[in-house]
């Protein structure tokens, strides 16, 4: 990904006649104190920002994506940015309660309008419902917690070194929610002090919370309204053709393999190495929001796995591998794509580790440097509106000793009940994990804000390595992949956060207002979350690596464990090698990336969407493939058209094939089948 420029000076403007110098600058800041007047008096104070009714739509918003995030981390793991499409649903929720009748005001219309509906409440409804929906994959459902279950513990193999018997924990609410709140709310107070210091003295662009801010700015304008409305029209009109298509296939899948899933696109031969489209509107919609790099990336990773590494590898049967074990054993053609997958993810993230590492050291230093250097004069007036969003940032004051004190009191109480619930977590690891969240939490912040990158994970695994080789071989694997969860979500929602300011920064929107909606978001995923985890687990085959819900970042993350305690006399015979020479590749092809002109760079894959297909299969690929064909016709038909309605056509696919995921689980624990099973065979 390349690294975005650094908010610094804006561009030059035609300088006047030098006779007109003193009357130009009565004039500029003239027309700069009319403005701050007119902002002045539309802003509403913090307290009216965070609404009610804003609670209500982010509760609603929370939930239907936390559905849909749920069924992308338990299938393939891939989640694409939803941010666009939150503030989209927040701007079309508010919208229509502001101008709904008194049903729904408590008041005519005229009730209604006494409580405008602004981009500062628009701001902290999405700010709000995203922080709900992170809980459904930065709360490790789909990664470190599932890994920690009996199924991914017996497929790691019962009898692998390092992999005890008392390695595991079965899913629960109770303790799953405890978690959440224990470990969630420390990374809001991590780097609250730092707030100025990150978004107005350092000027990071945080590419995502900018482009965020400039869409709900642009949707409270005439024309953003009229953009608006062209989008939500077609985000409902494909959120109900996804949702009757999903309920159309539930009909023919009442059997093992049945169904429009299982359509044999390609032939059987291709069927049976995962090559086929699915028919899932879900990962076409994804496609269609992720680049076409990261697409066709996932397609080049799933011709080189299961088009020549696995059938090739499958030959050494009875010779790298014992003929006699089942085909899910570690020890088995499951192992090496396990290893191979995990060794692409590692010298991804230990690239790009280094990489952020490094620009996050460069900028700081050449800030050092820059601070003798004078603002331009208010003759600029890009410079004059920046001074207006930091005048309006600083203005509601949060005290440093509030953030001192919070982080203390939630860290005793972190250091108690983590140990409590898992006893082979001693109360030091956690201690560890939180003198070293500031510095974490502040490295990965600065470099998201800088290159859009979040390195929460990246910090994960280090942590993940570090506290398993700390546990031994009896405490190792669960000491690791809690010591991961805890990390990661430190220095994740600290990120976050300051993407949020970000986007308050340039909406106007209090500081107060978007810490609050953040903590209020973030309460209401720590309790949906763990609850739509269960209904899914109790509803279907979670973890099965030839079912339909694979979570295979569950398993990649407890072989990482297991390597942490282990090394590598937990690998297949001749799997070192293998593993070794992915993990070469990866680091090799990232630094053809940086180093290649920008011409050729673009047709080099990405590691991190090659690994996900080694263990999920190509079907999914297909189907994102289809998503950017779909983009790259509808650019070359119509660009102005595809630019404005892409994101909200891909979030209609998504929203309506996932949200039928709710229903279907209610059916499944009704014990309710489908009536008819579509299967597919030779002739012969």
């Amino acid at each position: 990904m390349e690294v975005a420029p650094v908010r610094g000076a804006a561009p030059e403007i035609e300088k006047c006649d030098a006779g007109d110098d003193v009357e130009s600058d009565h004039a500029a800041g003239a027309e700069a104190e009319r403005v701050r007047r007119e902002e002045r008096a539309r802003v509403p104070p913090w307290w009216e920002q965070v609404t009610a009714r804003g609670l209500v739509a982010a509760l609603l918003i929370g939930f239907v994506y936390t559905v849909i995030i749920m069924k992308l981390a338990l299938t393939t793991g891939i989640i694409p940015t939803l941010n666009v499409s939150a503030a989209l649903l927040a701007f079309l929720a508010l919208r229509g309660w502001t101008r709904a009748p008194g049903l729904l005001t408590g008041g005519g219309r005229g009730a209604a309008s006494r409580r405008p509906f602004t981009r500062q409440e628009n701001t902290v409804v999405q700010t709000c419902a995203v922080a709900c929906y992170t809980m459904g994959f930065g709360g490790g459902f789909g990664s470190s917690l599932l890994a920690l279950n009996k199924k991914t513990y017996e497929l790691a193999g019962v009898s692998t070194p390092g992999n005890s018997t008392a390695s595991y924990k079965e899913p629960g609410v109770g303790w799953m929610t405890g978690f959440l709140f224990a470990i969630s709310f420390v990374g809001l107070l991590n780097l609250l002090p730092l707030r100025k210091a990150l978004i107005i003295d350092y000027k990071l662009t945080y590419p995502s919370g900018t482009a965020t801010a400039v869409l709900i700015n642009g949707f409270h304008t005439p024309q953003g309204e009229n953009n608006a409305k062209k989008q939500v029209r077609g985000f409902l009109n494909c959120f109900g053709m996804s949702l009757l298509w999903s309920f159309f296939q539930w009909f023919y899948t009442g059997g093992e393999s049945c169904g429009f899933l299982q359509f044999p696109t390609f032939g059987l031969k291709a069927w049976k190495q995962t090559f086929y489209f699915d028919f899932s509107l879900t990962y076409v919609g994804a496609g269609m929001i992720c680049s076409h790099l990261v697409n066709l990336s996932a397609l080049f990773g799933a011709i080189l796995s299961w088009g020549i590494m696995w059938p090739l590898i499958s030959k050494q049967k009875g010779n790298w591998y014992p003929g006699n074990v089942p085909e899910s054993s570690m020890l088995s053609l499951f192992g090496y794509k396990s290893f191979m997958c995990v060794a692409l993810i590692m010298g991804d993230g230990l690239y790009h580790f280094i990489k952020v590492t490094g620009i996050t050291a460069k900028n700081l230093h050449e800030q050092s440097n820059r601070r003798h250097v004078k603002k331009a004069t208010n003759e600029d007036t890009f410079v004059i509106d920046d001074m207006h969003r930091d005048e309006f940032f600083n203005k509601d004051y949060i005290p440093n000793w509030l953030a001192y004190a919070g982080y203390a009191l939630l860290s005793i109480i972190a250091i108690i009940a983590i140990p409590v619930l898992f006893r082979q977590v001693k109360w030091y690891y956690v201690v560890v994990a939180y003198v070293l969240a500031p510095v974490l939490g502040f490295s990965n912040a600065y470099g998201t804000g800088l290159t859009d990158m979040n390195m929460s994970y990246n910090y994960g695994k280090i942590a993940l390595f570090i506290f398993a080789a700390w546990g031994g071989k009896d405490n190792g694997v669960i000491a690791g992949l809690v010591g991961c969860g805890v990390v990661k979500q430190l220095v994740q929602v600290s990120a976050d956060l300051m993407h949020d300011f970000k986007t308050g920064h340039l909406t106007l929107t209090s500081p107060r207002s978007m810490l609050v909606g953040q903590a209020i978001g973030t309460a209401m995923g720590c309790i949906i979350a763990p609850l739509t985890f269960l209904l899914f687990y109790k509803s279907f085959d979670i973890g099965n690596p030839d079912g339909y819900w694979k979570a295979p970042y569950a398993l990649i993350f407890r072989n990482m464990a297991i390597l942490g305690v282990e090394g590598f006399s937990a690998l297949p015979k001749h799997c070192l090698e293998l593993s070794s020479g992915f993990f070469a590749f990866s680091v090799l092809i990232n630094l053809m990336r940086d180093f290649l002109p920008r011409k050729y760079r673009d047709y080099v894959p990405l590691p991190m969407a090659m690994a996900v297909p080694f263990l999920v299969g190509a079907n999914f690929a297909i189907d994102m493939s289809v998503g950017s064909l779909i983009v790259f016709a509808w650019h070359k038909i119509n660009s102005k058209e595809a630019g404005l309605l892409v994101p909200a056509v891909a979030s209609g696919f998504i929203c309506g094939d996932g949200i039928w995921t709710f229903p279907s689980s209610l059916l499944s624990l009704a014990k309710i089948k489908p009536p008819i099973c579509m299967k597919f065979t030779p002739r012969s």
